[in-house]
């Protein structure tokens, strides 16, 4: 049989097969998503697929295509580069949409500064507080004197008690690491004044009796007229009664002396004999 009157037919193309838009768009806005979920989770995940795209394009463009990844020439590999932009993309659109770590930093030091000065390694600031402290006190009482017709003199007598008041101060303490480092007055109030204490002292003087003037009694006839207030009989000797004389006459005094002592019976010379 002539090959030339029967040639055989041409191998027919295979139509390439397109897909619709919207799944191109579903699909690359997947790979947008990944590419931020991966950011989110870790960077170290986005890097890794990233390279595994850049890695899936090099080897079809060395090789010339991977059939099982859908990817027949060269040309296809320009997929798996786009597919590794896409995720960086995507990636870096979620690192966008979240706070930096300095900014978090900074509002964490807004609010807790000492945490913060401690992070960066300065020294941390000690806080100072302030507050107001009450301290209560005694109030001593006075003392007065006054005089008092009504009492005798020489004596005196408290007609007033005295009592202590209260007084509360307060006072504005400031605070450096919880430790006092000064305080400055704000107010005094008294909450209980003071009583004075009165003492009364005597002014009156005490009216003394004139002594009765003295009467010379007649002396009787066997009394000694020199003597009186008792009977100092005539003897050679009066010696007091319960004395150390030996008589031989004796009287029992006290005897007020009026005249010539003869027989030596006031021996202290206050005018009374026999008085002890």
């Amino acid at each position: 049989m002539n090959a030339a009157a029967n040639p055989l037919p041409a191998t027919a193309k295979t139509p390439t097969r397109r897909h619709p838009w919207w799944v191109i768009a579903l699909m690359l806005v997947g790979i947008i998503l990944l590419g931020g979920v991966l950011a989110r989770a870790t960077p170290v995940l986005l890097a890794l697929a990233v390279l595994g795209a850049i890695g899936l394009a090099l080897y079809v463009f060395i090789r010339g295509g991977a059939p099982r990844l859908f990817l027949r020439s060269r040309t296809s590999g320009l997929l798996a580069l786009g597919a590794a932009l896409l995720l960086i993309i995507g990636g870096g659109a979620a690192t966008a949409a979240t706070p930096p770590a300095s900014d978090t930093t900074a509002v964490s030091a807004t609010q807790t500064p000492h945490a913060f000065a401690a992070s960066k390694g300065t020294p941390t600031p000690t806080p100072t507080t302030f507050e107001e402290v009450d301290v209560v006190t005694a109030i001593p009482f006075e003392r007065s004197t006054v005089d008092d017709a009504a009492r005798d003199l020489g004596t005196s007598e408290v007609v007033t008690p005295g009592v202590d008041g209260t007084k509360v101060t307060t006072y504005r303490v400031t605070k450096v690491g919880g430790k006092e480092t000064g305080r400055t007055l704000v107010r005094e109030t008294v909450t209980v004044a003071p009583i004075a204490e009165v003492t009364a002292r005597g002014t009156r003087e005490q009216q003394v009796a004139a002594p009765a003037p003295l009467v010379a009694q007649e002396p009787a006839g066997d009394c000694d007229p020199n003597y009186a207030d008792a009977c100092v009989p005539i003897a050679s000797d009066v010696d007091c009664a319960g004395g150390s004389g030996n008589g031989p006459a004796y009287v029992r005094g006290p005897v007020r002396v009026v005249g010539t002592d003869i027989y030596d019976l006031d021996r202290d010379g206050d005018g009374i004999g026999c008085d002890k």
